[in-house]
């Protein structure tokens, strides 16, 4: 018995860096398995806390699985989280936007909140920036940024679409793998 609980706890210490490395800051990540590839994220559940709770249950309860990516804009973003894929989905319910002055639409790799151009009206929706978008600050909670990964959300956005900005053959979430840190 003593024998069997020592291997468990040396095995344990055995995965403490590997853990360590995969959560900069102590923040979670979420991996995003597409069809293009992998997507890594670090979530800011300290500067919106609420938005990264809720993406972490969706994450976990399995919502974004096999989701499509329904909105690719080249130069602006790409946008996922409808189980529709309609661009008209969510999860049933809404959460209140948060906004944090330290965070701002100035780089490309941002993760935020999709919404109906209303207040507190996002759910399950969000989009990745693939540049500067100074234009949504005070309207799109960030709640994250990609770490590793743009090179796919690079050839997710030039994925041929159509003229309503749907990709013609949508790249899609296959699952997400959350870690989080301490």
């Amino acid at each position: 018995m003593n024998r069997w609980v020592l291997f468990i706890f040396t095995a344990g210490l055995g995965m403490l860096p590997a853990a360590a490395d995969a959560q900069p800051g102590g923040h979670p990540m979420a991996t995003l398995e597409t069809s293009e590839g992998r997507i890594e994220i670090e979530l800011y559940a300290n500067e919106a806390p609420k938005t990264t709770t809720n993406f972490l249950k969706l994450a976990k309860e399995g919502f974004y699985d096999g989701v499509i990516f329904h909105r690719v804009i080249p130069g602006f973003m790409v946008q996922t989280g409808d189980p529709t894929g309609t661009g008209r989905g969510g999860p049933g319910y809404t959460i209140p936007d948060e906004f944090s002055k330290e965070l701002r639409h100035d780089q490309p790799g941002l993760l935020s909140m999709a919404n109906t151009g209303r207040p507190d009206t996002g759910g399950s929706q969000f989009f990745i920036t693939v540049a500067p978008t100074p234009w949504l600050d005070g309207k799109h909670a960030i709640f994250g940024r990609v770490t590793q990964g743009m090179e796919v959300v690079k050839k997710i956005v030039n994925s041929p679409r159509d003229g309503n900005d749907r990709p013609k053959n949508p790249p899609a979430i296959q699952r997400v793998t959350i870690a989080i840190g301490s």
